[in-house]
């Protein structure tokens, strides 16, 4: 079976948002899973780049004194593309920490149009510094078409604002979001599960890595780690997990396709990504059908059925405050369970058109 294109997360923010704190703990967190990255600093001298170089090794491209997003079109983005994903790196995402200056909106563009078919949009995460956001829409008031645009907006900093503070910055956020995911943060600490699959931590793939080097208890004498993390980690390590919503979904039976194209195309605010498999029945028996949605990217790779598999659909919805009640609702009134609900033989062309023609010709 063929390998899973590579997602390519792009991570925006104005200077001192917190990105490279970000892409830094997403390095340390992701253990068993190769992350490079595409560091788009602006400036002679590359601090950002040098925080983070140790770190991957020659899995990171540095693009010194300059902008990546001025480039005329997607070719130039490509080489560096094409170097992070060529198979002997065994990357399972790549992410572009873009610089403060950047246009977010520039890069997604870029990305959507690149050559490259082993690579995947992996959304837009747009940080915000939660301190400083109403001076920095004062000196950047173009940060509100960048929300707009982003499919999930980190609250960096929010430990240093107060509740009423914080309330008054969500609903701010929200209303200017287009539907984006909100997730207040303290020292850029997301769960990376919310961007990306991550390997199992005792699976290990190629060299050694910076995150051998730093072991739990390190981690706990770091300087960013002594203060009280109220978004925490998981169960063992805080409250990670605590941001956001996680929501299974199967059925034994079909999945009715413009029912669930239905479903995808009037998606709720706040539902970040969608993952897993979905089996359409009769109209393609013999491929199941693996989704990638994020923010509103949506893409569908049809493969063979494995031999023995058990024919279900199985998704995983992710999300910030989303009604799960609702969601599984929705999708449960997808399910083919009479036979006057079978989908007619042009049923999916709805879902073909999020498949890739190279794909869909197979």
């Amino acid at each position: 079976m063929a390998r899973k294109p590579i997602p390519v997360v792009v991570l925006a923010g104005f200077l001192g948002s917190g990105k490279t704190t970000l892409l830094n703990h997403l390095l340390r967190a992701s253990r068993g899973t190769r992350i490079g990255a595409i560091v788009n600093d602006f400036g002679s001298i590359e601090i950002d780049a040098m925080t983070v170089a140790g770190q991957l090794g020659d899995s990171t491209v540095s693009l010194g004194n300059g902008c990546l997003c001025c480039a005329v079109d997607a070719s130039e983005l490509d080489v560096f593309l094409d170097k992070l994903t060529r198979p002997a790196a065994r990357l399972d995402v790549i992410v572009i920490e873009a610089s403060g200056l950047a246009e977010p909106q520039e890069l997604v563009r870029m990305l959507l149009a690149s050559e490259n078919e082993r690579i995947v949009y992996g959304g837009l995460v747009q940080v915000v510094d939660a301190a400083e956001f109403d001076g920095t829409r004062e000196r950047h008031p173009e940060i509100d078409r960048h929300l707009g645009i982003a499919d999930l907006i980190v609250l960096n900093k929010a430990d240093r604002i107060g509740e009423a503070a914080s309330q008054r910055l969500l609903e701010k956020t929200a209303s200017l979001a287009g539907g984006a995911a909100l997730m207040p943060t303290t020292y850029g600490r997301i769960d990376p599960e919310l961007l990306f699959e991550c390997r199992p931590r005792t699976e290990r793939v190629g060299q050694l890595s910076f995150e051998d080097l730093h072991d739990d208890d390190h981690d706990d004498h770091d300087d960013h780690d002594h203060h009280d993390h109220h978004d925490g980690h998981d169960g063992q390590d805080g409250h990670l997990h605590a941001a956001y919503e996680t929501v299974s979904f199967s059925s034994a039976e079909p999945l009715h396709p413009r029912r669930l194209l239905d479903f995808l195309d009037s998606r709720p605010d706040g539902l970040y990504r969608i993952k897993g498999f979905v089996d359409f029945g009769a109209p393609d028996p013999r491929n199941r059908y693996a989704v990638h949605a994020v923010g509103r990217f949506l893409r569908f790779y049809p493969e063979p059925w494995p031999d023995g598999a058990h024919r279900a659909t199985q998704l995983v919805l992710i999300g910030s405050g989303i009604d799960t009640g609702a969601l599984l609702k929705e999708l449960d009134a997808a399910r083919v369970t009479r036979p006057q609900d079978a989908p007619d033989e042009h049923s999916m062309w709805g879902v073909l058109r999020f498949v890739q023609e190279e794909e869909a010709a197979g």
